[in-house]
């Protein structure tokens, strides 16, 4: 059935439909009044493509698009999504056709491991995903706390010159690396800043980098109107882990205040046990929950020690 539908890389102008079906698609999942309008204040569709258009998938059927998917490349790590199908063509092998593209490039890349977020509760899901090698690994819980004004305690991306940002980056890859070898989150710090999405905050010591927080904040971002969304933050491992993520989630916390933002969304496996209690204790709590999936069957940076925000989606 699969073989029915055209895959081609996604291009600019199939933007509006890709979004079109990726509201519709979910919001007839989630059973949403109207889905049409499910999540209209936010933008996972044009943010991605933008970020690596190299990476990302239309299906098609007659000419008409029916399904698209991106892929995320963080250096040695990487996950997709978000994929999604027109609801008239559900079950229809236009999920199958899109990731048999998805995963040749995540070999082409060489990636360590590629991974997922999907619904728990969804058995479709999990079941299709498995055929191409993903195994279900912890459950991810998407949390929220209220924004909170404070002194400003981090360094803006934004604000640093062209060597300063360089050198910004070359620190936030040594971070990520001591975390699992070869992470690089390098093309979100740059997506932020070339689009305008938010802000990646940067909180440093005399001995150098603490923590680091890419976030999207507001309308047309994948945070959504009243929120600052941390796509990704790492503290620096060892002992004063804590004291750092502290200082991060204060300076998160402020940036959605001083945009009048009314709170800080993020996403945490709850295989990271510390970093997870941690959030709770400082308020946070938690909306929904999803499962990650892995290629090849493991964990990923998904450990108790590891203090990092993100979810995959």
């Amino acid at each position: 059935m699969a073989e029915r539908f055209h895959i081609r890389p996604m291009a600019e102008a199939d933007l509006p439909e890709v979004r079109r079906i990726f509201q519709i698609a979910f919001g007839t999942f989630m059973r949403a009044a109207d889905p049409a309008q499910w999540s209209a204040d936010r933008d996972f569709t044009r943010t991605r493509w933008l970020a690596a258009p190299g990476n990302a998938w239309v299906a098609e059927d007659e000419g008409r698009v029916v399904g698209s998917n991106y892929l995320t490349h963080w250096g040695s790590f990487g996950f997709f999504g978000p994929l999604t199908v027109a609801p008239e063509y559900w079950d229809k092998g236009v999920a199958r056709a899109l990731l048999a593209p998805t995963v040749a490039r995540f070999d082409e890349l060489g990636v360590r491991e590629a991974s997922l977020f999907t619904f728990s509760h969804s058995p479709k899901h999990i079941s299709l995903y498995q055929k191409f090698g993903f195994w279900p690994g912890s459950l991810t819980a998407l949390m929220a706390v209220p924004a909170e004004a404070g002194a400003a305690n981090a360094v803006l991306y934004s604000g640093l010159s062209a060597p300063e940002r360089a050198r910004a980056l070359d620190e936030c890859r040594a971070l990520t690396d001591a975390i699992y070898p070869g992470l690089d989150v390098s093309v979100e710090v740059e997506a932020i800043a070339r689009q305008k999405l938010g802000e990646t905050l940067l909180v440093r010591a005399a001995d150098g980098l603490v923590a680091f927080a890419c976030c999207h904040c507001g309308p047309g971002t994948e945070a959504g109107a009243d929120a600052a969304y941390i796509k990704f933050a790492a503290v620096r491992p060892g002992a004063e882990a804590p004291a750092g993520m502290d200082r991060l989630l204060a300076a998160v916390r402020g940036l959605a205040a001083g945009r009048r933002l009314a709170r800080v969304t993020a996403g945490v496996s709850l295989a990271r046990r510390q970093i997870y209690r941690h959030l709770l204790a400082s308020g946070f709590r938690t909306a929904a929950v999803g499962v990650s999936m892995h290629r090849p069957d493991g964990h990923s940076y998904n450990r108790p020690d590891v203090w990092v925000l993100d979810d995959w989606r």
